[in-house]
């Protein structure tokens, strides 16, 4: 968050026609979608703590959820929006890890 608050750009992933800046930074030289990443790491976390394999479940139901109906969406807009430079940064950095 402190990342997008310093460059002055939403973090709002619904509204994401309100971003200003193209974030490439910090932990976005890793990857286009920490805070997905930290989402689906904490779901794993989840399901081995309570030593459930059936939990695994969640995250392969939140990522294939969230990867096309989220993610792919965000994708063409910020394509629309920063054009070159985040066709090179797409380039650069994986989607996941």
């Amino acid at each position: 968050m402190w990342t997008f608050a310093r460059v002055r750009t939403t973090i709002d992933p619904v509204n994401i026609k309100r971003a200003s800046s193209l974030v490439t930074n910090g932990v976005f030289r890793l990857t286009r979608n920490p805070m997905y990443v930290g989402l689906a790491g904490a779901l794993i976390s989840w399901a081995v703590l309570l030593n459930s394999p059936p939990l695994l479940l969640g995250p392969v139901v939140f990522i294939a959820f969230i990867d096309r109906l989220q993610i792919l969406p965000e994708e063409r807009m910020m394509s629309a929006k920063f054009g070159q430079d985040y066709a090179e940064y797409k380039s650069r950095v994986r989607r996941w890890l």
